[in-house]
């Protein structure tokens, strides 16, 4: 009988064990926070990093409370787990907070090497369109100067009458990577925010050879906000609500769940073919309900307000001009 007990214990003991290992890695600095970039009012637009106390409260601002720290949420990143070590013990002090009166939200992302889209990535989009699942991610890119911040204006550009909208998940690399595996990939993301994928359809589907990147790329088209909610602050990421209101009228509504590639494999997959760094990019695609798949068709027009929201994330609202 206790040969049988010791048995059964080394058995439980090495399956245990053997499950723990399948878990995958999660983030950088184990630590719950949002992370903001801001400029305070009639400064001249100078970039500051902070910490959000909470969604929609004050800011810590971490230049202020350690003058080592650098002034740009990519350089935040540079720094690795220190510098978000730092960040948390700025939150914790409570020192150095600002109203959120006094400031401008900025993306929490400015200046990236890359922003790194993915087309047809949700079961339900697919089925929108009638388009097959596909086999293996679909990426394009968008220029880092499409980004703009969480609350500012989509400008509408006189070369397209098409322009559409696409609520998404996005999220953002902590530490540079190639070839990396699936189970260790969460451990190069720095966190999770919202994006609005704004596209021009008439560029991307019937002109330039079809190719996707004039119609993503133009200026103002990556809105990306409020926070960089750290991996670590996130339930599940692919178990989150997502959607999309026009002048206040749902047009998209769905779930990360139904994304068909999920965070893991995208890193994966992308890093097989460029190196990923700090501050890197990651739109991971859109559900259905966009404007181009209607009946008739709907494009955004001067006047249109944008809000995308996805939910322990927040939301962009963004105004079309």
């Amino acid at each position: 009988m206790r040969l049988l007990l010791r048995s059964f214990c080394t058995f439980r003991s090495l399956f245990i064990q053997r499950q723990t290992t399948k878990q995958p890695r999660r983030g950088l600095s184990g630590a719950a926070m949002r992370l903001v970039q801001f400029c305070h009012h009639g400064d001249g637009g100078v970039t500051r990093v902070g910490v959000e106390q909470g969604e929609g409260l004050g800011v810590v601002d971490l230049k202020a409370f350690d003058p080592s720290m650098p002034s740009t949420m990519r350089g935040l990143l540079e720094l690795g787990a220190a510098g978000l070590e730092c960040a948390q013990r700025a939150l914790s002090s409570g020192q150095c907070v600002v109203a959120r009166s006094d400031i401008q939200l900025l993306s929490p992302i400015t200046a990236p090497e890359k922003v790194i889209g993915v087309g047809l990535n949700y079961r339900d989009h697919c089925l929108e369109q009638n388009a097959p699942i596909p086999k293996e991610p679909i990426i394009f890119s968008k220029f880092p100067s499409s980004i703009t911040g969480p609350y500012d204006d989509i400008l509408l550009p006189a070369e397209s009458q098409e322009v559409d909208w696409e609520v998404e998940l996005a999220f953002v690399i902590g530490k540079r990577g190639k070839h990396i595996k699936e189970e260790d990939a969460l451990s190069y993301v720095a966190g999770f925010t919202v994006a609005n994928d704004v596209s021009a359809r008439d560029w991307q589907m019937k002109r330039n050879g079809k190719q996707w990147l004039l119609g993503k790329t133009f200026d103002s088209f990556c809105p990306l906000g409020p926070a960089l909610v750290t991996i670590d602050a996130v339930t599940d990421p692919h178990r989150l609500a997502v959607s999309c209101l026009v002048n206040g009228e749902v047009v998209q509504s769905s779930n990360t769940d139904q994304m068909i590639f999920k965070t893991q494999a995208l890193v994966s997959w992308v890093s097989k073919f460029v190196t990923l760094t700090p501050g890197d990019v990651f739109l991971t695609g859109t559900p259905p309900g966009v404007g181009v798949f209607r009946k008739p068709p709907i494009f955004l027009k001067r006047g249109d307000v944008v809000q995308c929201q996805i939910e322990q994330l927040g939301s962009i609202i963004n105004k079309v001009i």
